[in-house]
C-alpha cells in the first residue's frame, strides 16, 4: 500500500509547551520551568525578543563542544522534576526530568504521537492475550511505558545503563512494574533474537544518528539502518503487528524510510514530527515510518 505522508505533532500535552524558536535556539516550557536550548533545526529569526526570552526563561543551556555544555540558572529552580503526560483515553504518564550536560532533559515531547498510537494498538487487544513489544534506543522509556500501561509484555534496550536506572525511575512513577531492562548493543539483541523465534506485536526504534554499545559497539545510522530494519522485520508476528521507525538526523529524508519499508505489504505512512510554536512556527524533529497489519483503522 503506498505510503501517505503525515505531519504529527502532539495534541494535547499540558505539561509541555513550545513557546518560541529561532536563531538555532527554542524556548521550552516543561511543567513550571521555561529552558532555552540550542536547536539546529531553527534557522529563521525569533519571533520575541532576545529580552523576552531571557525575560521567561529559568535556565539556558551553553555549549561547550559539539556534544556537551552546562546550564546557566536565571531563576531559581531545581536540577530535576517531574512533569506528567495523559494518554488520551488513558492513564497519566510520569517522567523525571534533569538538567544533563547533553542538553537533553529525559523527554522528547514530538513523540507524544507515538506514545498515543502505541497505546491505541496495544489497548485494541485488550482480553486476546499479552502482546510483546519491544522498545530498542529507548532512553528513558516513554513509549516503554505507553506499551506497558496497554496491558503489554515490554522489552526495554539501551545501551547506556544510567540512562536505563532513569527509565526505571519513570515506570515507578508512572505506578507500573514488570518492565525487562536490558542493558546491551540493539543490533546485536535483535540478532540473538531472530535466533531464537522470538516475536514481538510491536517494535518502536529510534537509533541515534551515531553512538556505541556497551562493550564500544559502532552504531552510524547511515551505515548500519538497512540491516537493522530487515532483521527487526522478521521479529514481527505474521498476523497482527507495528513497526514505528522514528530518526532525528539533519538530512536524513522521510523518503529513506519511506524506502526501507518499502518491501513491505502492510499499511504504511512515513512523515514528519513537528512542534508548534505559540509563536506560529512549527519546528521539524525528526522523520518517521509506521507500518502495521492486521488492525483495520488506523488510529493517530
Amino acid at each position: 500500500m503506498k505510503a501517505p505522508f503525515n505531519f504529527l505533532h502532539p495534541l494535547h500535552f499540558p505539561d509541555y509547551e513550545l513557546i518560541d524558536c529561532g536563531n538555532f535556539e527554542k524556548l521550552e516550557r516543561f511543567g513550571q520551568y521555561l529552558l532555552i536550548r540550542p536547536e539546529p533545526q531553527a534557522v529563521w529569526d525569533k519571533e520575541l525578543s532576545a529580552a523576552e526570552w531571557e525575560r521567561q526563561a529559568h535556565v539556558r543551556f551553553i555549549p561547550k563542544s559539539s556534544f556537551a555544555g552546562t546550564w546557566k540558572k536565571m531563576k531559581p529552580m531545581p536540577d530535576s522534576w517531574v512533569i506528567s503526560y495523559p494518554l488520551p483515553n488513558g492513564p497519566v504518564l510520569s517522567f523525571k526530568l534533569a538538567l544533563t550536560s547533553f542538553k537533553h532533559v529525559g523527554i522528547f515531547p514530538e513523540q507524544a504521537p507515538h506514545w498515543n498510537y502505541i497505546y491505541d494498538k496495544i489497548a485494541s487487544d485488550a482480553g486476546t492475550g499479552t502482546p510483546r513489544f519491544l522498545n530498542l534506543f529507548a532512553y528513558t522509556g516513554a513509549a516503554s511505558l505507553a506499551a506497558k500501561a496497554a496491558g503489554a509484555d515490554v522489552v526495554h534496550l539501551d545501551s547506556v545503563r544510567p540512562v536505563v536506572s532513569w527509565a526505571r525511575e519513570n515506570m515507578e512513577l508512572s505506578k507500573l512494574n514488570h518492565i525487562r531492562w536490558v542493558v546491551e548493543d540493539a543490533m546485536k539483541f535483535v540478532r540473538r533474537e531472530i535466533k531464537r523465534g522470538t516475536k514481538y506485536t510491536g517494535i518502536i526504534l529510534d537509533p541515534p544518528a551515531y553512538g556505541h554499545g556497551p562493550e564500544k559497539e559502532q552504531w552510524k545510522l547511515e551505515a548500519n539502518i538497512r540491516e537493522m530494519v530487515e532483521s527487526v522485520l522478521e521479529l514481527l508476528e505474521s498476523q497482527k503487528h507495528f513497526l514505528i521507525l522514528n530518526t532525528y538526523s539533519l538530512g536524513f529524508s522521510s523518503l529513506i524510510i519511506e524506502n526501507l519499508l518499502k518491501s513491505q505489504k502492510d499499511n504504511r505512512q512515513t512523515g514528519e514530527l513537528f512542534l508548534p510554536s505559540a509563536t506560529g512556527f512549527k519546528l521539524p524533529l525528526g522523520v518517521f515510518g509506521r507500518i502495521e497489519a492486521g488492525y483495520g483503522v488506523r488510529n493517530e
